[in-house]
């Protein structure tokens, strides 16, 4: 009975290895000289100009869910994709229905301009 979760604790045994491995590697070996530009916030190359605290504008929360939205389309893609074969006229159809209420909808926030930044 024991043998049937061998290969269960021994993946959870390598995914451990392979997580903390790296960090106790260069926690061990790594050099321990911290200076001013090491502890420094590196924010795209510059040093901040402005409260880390501050608003964003409501068009960059419009495009995050919008790429949400259509990274979930993908999401439900792929497994009806492997199973395509194996389904018949009706997932087809339902599919085709998903995808145009997508485009649709895609197509409403393109006219609206909730895809331009200005």
């Amino acid at each position: 009975m024991l043998e049937t979760y061998l290969p269960i604790l021994l993946f959870i045994g390598v995914g451990l290895l392979v997580g903390t491995g790296p960090i106790l590697i260069g926690f061990l070996m790594g050099s321990r000289k911290p200076d001013h530009e090491k502890n420094s916030p590196y924010e795209c190359g510059f040093e901040a100009f402005e409260d880390a605290r501050m608003r964003f504008d409501v068009r960059y929360y419009l495009v995050a869910i919008l790429f949400i939205i259509f990274d979930l389309e993908i999401a439900f893609l792929f497994p009806w994709a492997v199973v395509f074969d194996q389904l018949g006229w009706s997932s087809f159809i339902a599919m085709f229905i998903f995808l145009l209420i997508l485009v649709v909808g895609f197509i409403y926030e393109w006219k609206k301009g909730a895809l331009e930044w200005e």
